[in-house]
């Protein structure tokens, strides 16, 4: 799990956008760790955002994902 963490944690910091969907997401932790389930990948985002790490971003009809203090966020 800490191992996922610190792929999303490096994603979102590498990501040129400040806000990503669970699939861009979840498409970089396959990348890295092969084999990485959907579920697992959600857990760990899921605590990173109860750390304060990420926070998410809701546009009305979907959620989406940001790095805390990294961009626009409506927690400002």
């Amino acid at each position: 799990m800490d191992e996922i963490k610190k792929v999303i944690v490096e994603f979102a910091e590498s990501s040129k956008k400040t806000k990503f969907y669970f699939k861009d997401m979840e498409k970089a932790v396959q990348e890295k760790i092969p084999g990485a389930k959907a579920r697992d990948i959600k857990k760990a985002a899921s605590e990173l955002i109860n750390e304060g790490t990420l926070i998410y971003f809701s546009t009305g009809s979907t959620t989406m994902y940001g790095l805390k203090g990294r961009g626009i966020t409506e927690d400002k």
